[in-house]
Formats: structure tokens, sequence, C-alpha cells
């Protein structure tokens, strides 16, 4: 005769397998109260693709100073130079997407180079990182060398025209909105200037204090204290609008060059795949400190002004000023390789 399971074990079957389900459920489900991991948990890297001592670093050491007190944790900026930025972004671009690496990208990085290197420069804007916030924006101005019998820009432009090809104008690279400045005030002008790259800001404004190179265009930020202290001479800036960093200089608009309009500008970026919650952790943190007093002042002081916005206004700035700059290298006719 066959026994009948007792109600007893038939109690103990359905209360393994209530628990058996039970479990199966929990594990598919967060746990309740759980929380993501702490950002940052270790010390952050932030890429400056650029030399020591120009606009971007100045602007980069500025922005990790302060992260590094509302976050909590080292912000390292570490300079990765060469091949007009192409060098730290390419190395940023193959960094872990954990948000313990950022890059501070400007318009040479992110909207010109890759028009500028046929073979490309190495990484894809797009497809290799996430957008987080524009921190600051700078002018560019022109400077001259003290030897350099002018202090006007129209003075330049004569002085230009009367000895074609024997001017100089440095940069602080091939591809750069000061070298690009530089082939639009050209074009503008219609005056022939011979052009010497530099590795950097820093080396290019030696020369132009020694007399070496005639002129340049700069970030401002890079330029002012020697401006202040009387190394070079200032003749213009280039937007639009005067800077409040240098309110006595005319902008070149200003100056004769009808409709000179360009300017640097200084952004956070991350490898592309950083978990979401953090780029919004980053930009709202960001935007928190562009809004202060203190900061805003601090950066007045360097030559810059403080920008902000959400990710996708960094988005839309890349796409907007690659359409822009690719009208002035195919007008000019530069290439980088």
């Amino acid at each position: 005769m066959m026994n009948m399971p007792s109600q007893t074990s038939r109690r103990s079957a359905l209360k393994a397998l209530a628990l058996a389900a039970g479990t199966q459920a929990a594990a598919s489900l967060p746990a309740i109260g759980q929380t993501q991991p702490a950002y940052p948990s270790r010390p952050v890297r932030l890429i400056v693709p650029f030399p020591p001592g120009g606009a971007t670093d100045i602007v980069a050491r500025a922005i990790a100073e302060r992260l590094q007190a509302v976050l909590g944790q080292p912000f390292v900026v570490d300079n990765r130079s060469g091949a007009s930025g192409n060098i730290g972004m390419a190395e940023a671009a193959r960094a872990p997407a954990d948000g313990h690496t950022l890059v501070l990208g400007a318009p040479q990085t992110l909207t010109i180079n890759p028009l500028l290197f046929k073979k490309g420069p190495g990484f894809d804007v797009a497809r290799d990182f996430a957008p987080i916030i524009v921190v600051a924006s700078v002018p560019n101005v022109l400077v001259v060398a003290n030897k350099l019998p002018v202090k006007t820009t129209q003075e330049l432009i004569a002085y230009a025209r009367r000895h074609v090809g024997k001017l100089s104008y440095g940069s602080s690279s091939v591809g750069g909105t000061p070298h690009l400045s530089s082939e639009m005030f050209k074009t503008m002008t219609s005056t022939y200037i011979v052009h010497v790259p530099y590795r950097g800001s820093a080396p290019a404004l030696q020369d132009l204090i020694g007399g070496q190179i005639d002129m340049m265009f700069d970030n401002l930020p890079a330029s002012l204290p020697h401006i202040r202290a009387g190394s070079v001479r200032a003749l213009a800036v280039t937007t639009l609008k005067r800077s409040p960093s240098a309110p006595d200089l005319p902008t070149l608009d200003e100056s004769g060059v009808a409709g000179f309009d360009s300017q640097g500008w200084f952004a956070l970026l991350a490898p592309s795949g950083t978990p979401n919650q953090i780029l919004e952790r980053i930009n709202a943190e960001v935007n928190k400190i562009l809004r202060t007093a203190d900061f805003r002042a601090r950066m007045e002081r360097m030559g810059a002004e403080t920008a902000g916005g959400s990710m996708d206004d960094l988005k839309q700035r890349i796409h907007s000023e690659s359409e822009r700059w690719g009208k002035v290298i195919r007008l000019a006719n530069i290439t980088a390789d």
C-alpha cells in the first residue's frame, strides 16, 4: 500500500518552496537601504593635455583645488602634453570609466584637432568621451613685443603691410584658438605674417618678451601677468565684448577689425561609459563652485569667466564650434600632418 505524505511533511515542503522563491526574488532586487559606492573612493586624476603654465593648466588647477575640498579626495593634475593635445586626450579615452580619471579639454582638442589631422587625432570625441560641464571661457588677446613700434591694432596692421613677410607671430600649438585667431586676423586684415609654432604658451611668451618673435594671440590668463608687468604690450581682446579682467583693452571689433570674435574655453569630460550618476554629481558640484563669488573673482583675476550649464550644453557647444572652426581651417588651408 502507498504511503501518503503527512500534513507535517507537506507543510515543510511548501515552506521550503516559499523560502527558495523568496531568496531568488530577493537576489534579483536591490537590497533595502543598499547604496552605491562612495564617489570618489580614491584620488582623482585630472589630465591636462597641454604643458604647465598655459590657460588650460591654470584653470585645471583652480577647479581641482575646489573639487578636492568638496569631494574629500585629492584631485591630481597630470600634464600629458604632446601632439597638439592628442596624447593626453587619447590617454584619457583609454582610462577606466569609473570617474577617477577626468580630462580638461579645450576647443583645440575637442573641435579642431579632429578636423586638422587627416589620419585622426587618436580618439573620437563623440565615441570616447562623456561630456560633463564647461568650466570657464577666456578671450584671446593680441600682444606684441615691446620692440615693435606700434601701440594700436591699426598701427600694427599698417606696419605689417609695410613689412610684408618680415613679421612673425608665435602660437602655443598648431590648431589652437590662438593659432586660428592669428589666421583669422591675417585674412580679415589682408596681412602676411610668418607663423612660428611652439610647444605651449610659456615658451612662446618668453620669445615674445625676448623679441625673437613680434606678436602672438594667446589665451588671456597666460598673458595677463606679463601684460601687467609691462613685459609685453597688449593691443586688443578677441571677443565682441571687453573682458572684465582687462576692461581698458578694446576689442578687435572696436579697433577696426569688424566682426572679429574668438575665444577659448575649458570643459571637463570623462571616459565614455562612466556611470551617469557620477557625471551628474560632478556637474552639480562644479555648477555650485562656479556660482560662488570667490571662485568667480578668482577666475576674473586670472583673465577667465566662469561658465557652467548642463552636460547637453557642452555637447551642443562641441558640435557648433566644430562647424565654426572647420570653416576657418578650410579657408586658411591648415593641416597638422
